[in-house]
């Protein structure tokens, strides 16, 4: 363990000091490939100028003028936010970050419903606040506080999981929790499409619809956690897109601002009336420069087509990621959409024994090669690509050639 500490600790020996798109460059000017995009947040490349440039006008005009007054900036961002979704998901509400929107998404759903279980999924990840941190089931992650009232269900993992991947069958234990663990009655389920944190782990197919109605059987809202696969990421505007269903609550960051502090939730107006019964406030949530950075990432979206590209580059990346498999065993498994996917490393396929110190070997080779990627998975062993949507065919090739020759060196 201390060896893997130390370890860990070299790999952060990097100093940053520029970013131009999907590259970074440290205080010796040296250029590296950055496939993991400050953590799947720079959607659109670091330092964008359409992104860039209106919040620099907006700084000069505007910066904090609080949401208790009325500004372009954020109204303009709101309307257009709200137009990316289905359905009545029409209310938004500003926050600084995740951890800060799902804290909120499962506050209103309590109070909407009159209860207080939430079901969340195993190895999932939602923040780092009292709420939150129940929801999140990775001890890593779990401080010793009080956490009540959250149920975890079995992951629906395909590769890890119990039942493979037959996704009515891990529902099932959503209907158990409900049915033994609480009144009948639950507040909401919180879940990510693919979970980030937890190792880029997709959800078994059938899984999320089947426990959608499951949920709402039970009085429960769906709460949608889109932070790391929101905007466009994974080749749809929104993970749960993949699924058929339409969430009551949807909870974003990361991508949102590109990088600045930005996060939200968007649900209807009948649930966002609970917030009517007291007073609702964040200081910070929605202020102009982080909404003007907002509303320039919707725009670059759709300008240069990143949806468009991260569905096409991903699916070839993955193409040749799983081509890559083949040829060495460490790989156990290749998985994700768009330009959301995991690489897990295992010493023994027939075991799965996951491989955490040369996981940390081979992602510091890569660095050494000027490619950039982030691990991740309960065990350390899992590498998550989630690079800037602007990631082109060749950037993909250099990207599997450094692992590649890296994973050869071992």
């Amino acid at each position: 363990l201390e060896f893997l500490f130390i370890f860990t600790c070299e790999l952060l020996q990097l100093n940053i000091v520029d970013g131009k798109m999907q590259y970074l460059f440290d205080e010796s000017g040296r250029r590296y490939l950055d496939a993991f995009a400050g953590i799947a947040v720079v959607n659109c490349g670091h330092c964008h100028p359409d992104v860039v440039e209106p919040v620099i006008n907006q700084i000069k005009r505007l910066q904090h003028p609080t949401v208790m007054y009325l500004n372009h900036a954020i109204a303009e961002f709101s309307e257009a936010l709200a137009s990316k979704l289905p359905g009545d998901l029409k209310v938004v509400f500003f926050t600084n970050s995740g951890t800060e929107a799902n804290e909120l998404a499962l506050m209103m759903a309590k109070l909407y419903t009159g209860c207080q279980d939430i079901v969340s999924i195993r190895n999932g990840y939602h923040g780092n606040a009292a709420g939150t941190m129940g929801a999140t089931a990775q001890s890593l992650w779990k401080f010793n506080v009080v956490q009540t009232g959250t149920h975890h269900a079995l992951n629906p993992d395909p590769y890890r999981g119990v039942f493979g991947s037959d996704g009515e069958k891990y529902a099932r234990d959503v209907q158990d929790l409900i049915q033994y663990g609480t009144t009948g009655h639950i507040a909401g389920f919180i879940c990510e499409a693919i979970q980030g944190v937890g190792g880029i782990v997709e959800l078994a197919p059938g899984y999320l619809s089947a426990a959608y109605d499951i949920v709402k059987k039970a009085g429960g809202l769906f709460i949608a956690d889109e932070v790391q696969s929101g905007f466009a990421r994974t080749g749809n505007f929104w993970g749960f897109e993949a699924h058929n269903v339409v969430p009551d609550i949807v909870t974003m960051a990361k991508g949102i601002g590109n990088g600045f502090p930005l996060g939200a939730v968007v649900t209807t107006p009948e649930i966002a009336g609970v917030l009517t019964r007291r007073c609702y406030f964040n200081t910070f949530g929605g202020n102009a420069v982080s909404t003007t950075a907002g509303l320039a990432v919707l725009n670059v979206i759709e300008k240069e087509k990143l949806q468009e590209n991260a569905s096409m580059v991903g699916s070839y990346l993955k193409g040749k990621l799983n081509q890559l498999k083949e040829k060495h065993e460490i790989i156990g498994d290749v998985r994700g959409r768009g330009l959301m996917l995991g690489v897990e490393l295992v010493s023994d396929r027939k075991l799965k024994t996951p491989a955490t110190a040369e996981t940390l070997h081979i992602m510091d080779q890569m660095k050494e090669l000027g490619v950039l990627v982030g691990k991740g998975g309960y065990f350390g062993n899992v590498f998550r690509i989630t690079p800037p949507l602007c990631f082109t065919k060749e950037d993909a090739d250099y990207l599997v050639e450094a692992m590649d020759y890296s994973i050869s060196k071992m």
